[in-house]
């Protein structure tokens, strides 16, 4: 037997439901008190082009699960428990949604998205700095 269909909206506003998404400005401040790990999953062409947020950790979203599992192989050197405080955006806040599920999924049940992404937090005026001046090695694929 399956499911009835739904549609992406649908499903968003169904995934949002039971998120506790937070402001660019609560993510700020977090991340300023060491209370959080912010994960930028754009990929590289909206990085280039609209630059960076100082100290994030770059995890491009086909490699997310791997990198966020503090069990797994793969693991970033930064995600170090389950109950870690991860806070994940992408470029405006749609994609992020769908991705903090699948982490919940893994049991990360700390991870939430940032509203409005990316151009949320430009727009809010919080740092962001040009993609050139942060060092390749902020992210490293699977394959290395």
């Amino acid at each position: 037997m399956s499911a009835r269909p739904v549609s992406i909206d649908e499903h968003l506003e169904r995934v949002r439901a039971g998120l506790d998404r937070i402001t660019p400005q609560e993510a700020h401040e977090g991340f300023l008190a060491g209370e959080l790990l912010l994960v930028d999953t754009r990929y590289a062409e909206l990085r280039e082009r609209d630059g960076l947020i100082p100290g994030a950790l770059v995890v491009e979203r086909n490699e997310l699960e791997w990198r966020l599992d503090p069990l797994g192989s793969h693991r970033a050197a930064a995600v170090t428990r389950h109950d870690q405080r991860l806070v994940i955006f992408c470029n405006e806040g749609y994609a992020s949604s769908l991705a903090v599920h699948s982490l919940l999924q893994l049991g990360l049940h700390r991870a939430t998205d940032l509203i409005g992404g990316f151009q949320a937090w430009r727009r809010a005026g919080l740092p962001v700095v040009p993609a050139a001046s942060v060092p390749d090695a902020i992210t490293r694929p699977i394959s290395q």
